[in-house]
């Protein structure tokens, strides 16, 4: 069995303490809430360094802008499915004109 050099191992274990579960965006609003989450226990646990801290502080803010363009998105969907005649519920697609002119 041959044994890792301490330093590699502090290592290691320096980065699996400042790793945060959101190091990617969620493919989902779920997904995005559940990371923010996590996160927000983490830094409330008093347990961080400082630097681990801001790195979860700033993953939670690029969470929060992420959900926020998705529920966006979703209230414009549903704007659109409500705004059309005949009563029919058919989803019609966003195009980047529509939601720029919606974003001003």
């Amino acid at each position: 069995m041959t044994q890792r050099p301490e330093s590699a191992q502090s290592n290691d274990q320096g980065a699996a303490s400042s790793s945060t579960p959101a190091a990617q965006t969620p493919s989902d609003f779920a997904g995005a809430l559940s990371s923010l989450e996590t996160l927000v226990r983490r830094l409330e646990s008093g347990e961080l360094s400082l630097e681990a801290s801001l790195e979860d502080f700033e993953q939670g803010i690029a969470l929060v802008r992420d959900a926020r363009a998705r529920l966006e998105q979703a209230e414009l969907r549903v704007q659109q499915l409500l705004e059309q005649g005949g009563g029919s519920l058919m989803p019609s697609p966003l195009d980047d004109k529509s939601r720029e002119n919606n974003d001003a």
